[in-house]
């Protein structure tokens, strides 16, 4: 890119009218006075790669990977960080000036960053961790529970086959419980965190018997819409340690946003107030 140009960057998938992404880089880059816009794309299917060839001669820096792409893209880039090709899947995407495409996943370092930040407190070696999903996030989920210290973690889903796909792609330090079984694992947890859908506006609700939670155990879900889903709402009642998802959304962003812009942003009360707006 040539000095002047301002600089571009965006999210890409199909949805993308629900993305909050355009509202977080758009308040730091307003609140840095920094030049360059972060543009909401919805690109189709057959035109995945020829977009992502195109976006640099536009003046493109990156762009962040939503549903249903973040698996297809490792397929087209250049370059793939570790976490992205252990995970499967990338959220980042870095436009090189050589012309080559870097792919990251930034989804366990956001997810990291939250539990520091809100639960300053919470020590991932305490004990294991129950992970309800088996989906994307919960892959990057346990990737970086891994990488923190987390001596065991009880993967739960309620297709069998996807938890046991986990179980067989991260090793020992994987257990698979029965969907069934879910709530019987409650006492002896550490750290208890939701990656499915259940509980969001519009889905049902999660149904996992929580009267075994203990009060020292931290409940995370990566719901946000609502904030205050009613497993956190039950593990607060408890007296949990309790973290909401939007902190994951929020920190995932910060990889990208400092290697297109320059600038390390922070994430903060305002910041979020923003992105609720």
């Amino acid at each position: 890119m040539t000095a002047n140009r301002i600089p571009l960057a965006g999210v890409i998938g199909s949805p993308i009218a629900h993305s909050k992404s355009p509202q977080l880089h758009g308040y730091w880059l307003r609140k840095y006075g920094l030049p360059g816009y972060y543009i909401p794309m919805e690109i189709a299917a057959d035109k995945l790669e020829s977009a992502l060839k195109t976006l640099p001669e536009l003046g493109f820096v990156g762009v962040n990977v939503t549903i249903p792409y973040k698996e297809k893209v490792l397929e087209i880039a250049d370059l793939i960080t570790d976490r992205a090709a252990v995970i499967g899947a990338a959220n980042t995407l870095i436009f090189r000036s050589d012309g080559k495409i870097h792919a990251d996943n930034t989804d366990g370092y956001g997810f990291i960053a939250n539990l520091r930040q809100k639960a300053p407190t919470w020590e991932p070696k305490a004990g294991p961790a129950v992970v309800l999903g088996a989906g994307g996030a919960a892959r990057a989920i346990v990737a970086s529970l891994i990488e923190a210290g987390c001596p065991e973690i009880l993967i739960t889903n309620r297709t069998r086959a996807r938890a046991d796909k986990l179980r067989e792609d991260f090793g020992k330090r994987l257990s698979v419980i029965e969907w069934v079984q879910a709530g019987n694992v409650m006492e002896d947890a550490a750290t208890v965190v939701n990656t499915t859908s259940l509980g969001m506006v519009g889905k049902p609700e999660l149904r996992v018997p929580l009267d075994g939670l203990r009060p020292t155990t931290l409940v995370t879900d990566i719901v946000y819409t609502p904030l205050e889903t009613k497993l956190l709402k039950t593990a607060r009642e408890i007296g949990c340690p309790t973290v909401d998802g939007l902190g994951m959304l929020l920190h995932q962003a910060v990889p990208g946003f400092e290697r297109w812009f320059n600038k390390r942003p922070e994430v903060d009360d305002a910041l979020r107030a923003a992105v609720l707006r």
